[in-house]
């Protein structure tokens, strides 16, 4: 077996921070620049949508490269008809056969899970692979601050003891649809995923304290954090050195500077 094919190395480059370990920031150009046309005011569907699958086409191997499972493999190539002995392949691989649980939370998430399933299947076995379905919406005061979320429905396939289950959800502005969604996969009565990754386009400051508090089993990946609020010495300063001082999130619990409410613009339903 060629050496080299042994052991792989994993995608590097992630924005310097403070938040501790499991909180990683791919501010990689390509997808900072994607990201920052579909924050646009006029951007609009179908440019949206179609935004928003590259984003999460362009998130799925970097961070599936470093949460899945691995075993050394080997594959005969259509070369064998003549090099018989040569034309194999061999080295680690992503497992094929490892449990993965991806979840939509819909509105926001239904295409981004939809991507991630999709595009799993090329290297996940489709015994060993599923979507499950959960319907989340905000709750508002009458002065239309976000006050919570309700799970109205959820269609889960089964337990997910053993597990990586990758949750899909581009705004992550309080946490709260992510804590109510992830609490209940983590208190699986037949046991808990191997792994609970969240994948954003954009975190804030305030939800990265609430999750990583609450529950710090979760693994965050996003491309950008927003901290638009803050005070200009602390924008200054590291992302995270001056954590309590850091604010993403107006008086409506909406992003700043944000991309709007991204489930209204993807629907084009503003309610």
């Amino acid at each position: 077996m060629d050496s080299q094919y042994r052991d792989l190395p994993r995608p590097q480059g992630e924005l310097e921070h403070a938040y501790g370990p499991r909180v990683h920031l791919l501010s990689h150009p390509w997808a900072l620049s994607l990201l920052a046309r579909l924050c646009r005011a006029d951007t609009v569907q179908p440019v949206v949508d179609d935004l928003i699958a590259s984003l999460y086409d362009w998130m799925l191997p970097t961070v599936a490269s470093r949460v899945l499972q691995t075993r050394p493999a080997s594959v005969r190539t259509r070369m064998a008809e003549h090099h018989p002995e040569l034309a194999v392949i061999e080295g680690e691989m992503v497992d094929p056969e490892q449990r993965v649980v991806v979840v939509d939370i819909a509105r926001g998430g239904i295409l981004p899970s939809a991507r991630l399933y999709r595009g799993l299947h090329g290297v996940i076995e489709p015994g060993s692979l599923r979507q499950d379905h959960v319907v989340a919406s905000r709750t508002h005061d009458p002065q239309g601050r976000v006050t919570g979320v309700e799970v109205n429905t959820r269609k889960v396939g089964g337990p997910v003891a053993g597990a990586t289950v990758l949750i899909p959800d581009p705004m992550a502005a309080t946490g709260t649809s992510l804590a109510s969604v992830a609490s209940r996969y983590l208190a699986d009565p037949a046991g808990p995923p191997r792994a609970l990754v969240a994948m954003h386009l954009i975190v804030t400051p305030e939800y990265l304290r609430r999750i990583t508090t609450e529950l710090p089993e979760v693994e965050i990946f996003a491309i950008r954090l927003d901290r638009g609020l803050s005070h200009p010495d602390v924008l200054a300063t590291q992302p995270g050195a001056r954590w309590d001082d850091e604010r993403g999130l107006n008086d409506a619990g909406y992003i700043v500077p944000g991309a709007g409410g991204l489930g209204e613009v993807m629907n084009n339903a503003w309610v």
